[in-house]
């Protein structure tokens, strides 16, 4: 059985989702893919105590603490190559970016590959089903823009602050996919 449960923050109604003992979506309200691997017939849970957990866990986030997302149990559905570019993902630390270009070459190294596609990196990026928590907000374009972001610019600029990244050192893209 899947279930839903919702959590207010900082940047908006967030929608929670999951089994009864892991994560399996985070979603902020009007972002691109919103709910896009919540199966139908998923039911409300407010009160799971895996969704406690994910709301403590995003209450201390945004009150400045640093949770580490192992803290919680994740369940990203994805298949073996969007799997690896959400585990690089979670290795960013928190104040920290990384272009989609390194994400490539972690990935090609860890695949065994000579190289690997950034499109294709920012494709798994996109359609990260657990926002925030497998934090995409980190990933940023080689030349410094601020592009690739299914939750908006607003609040990936929103959440980079937050985690105390230095904002003066890229740019807001005039076109592109994260507008």
């Amino acid at each position: 059985m899947i279930y839903f449960a919702h959590c207010e923050s900082p940047v908006g109604e967030l929608m929670l989702a999951g089994d009864e003992r892991h994560v399996s979506g985070l979603w902020m309200e009007g972002q691109k893919y919103f709910g896009a691997t919540l199966p139908g017939g998923a039911v409300e849970g407010e009160n799971l105590p895996v969704f406690c957990a994910a709301r403590q866990w995003l209450q201390d986030y945004f009150a400045g603490k640093r949770p580490e997302p192992s803290d919680l149990p994740l369940a990203p559905a994805g298949g073996a190559f969007r799997q690896l570019v959400w585990k690089i993902l979670l290795e960013i630390p928190y104040g920290q970016v990384a272009a989609y270009g390194w994400i490539a070459k972690e990935a090609a190294k860890r695949m065994g590959r000579a190289s690997m596609s950034s499109q294709a990196v920012g494709g798994a990026v996109g359609h990260n089903p657990i926002s925030i928590l497998i934090p995409c907000h980190r990933v940023v374009g080689s030349d410094g823009s601020l592009t690739g972001y299914a939750g908006g610019l607003d609040k990936k600029r929103w959440l980079l602050k937050h985690e105390g990244v230095d904002l003066s050192r890229f740019y807001l893209p005039e076109r592109g996919s994260a507008l």
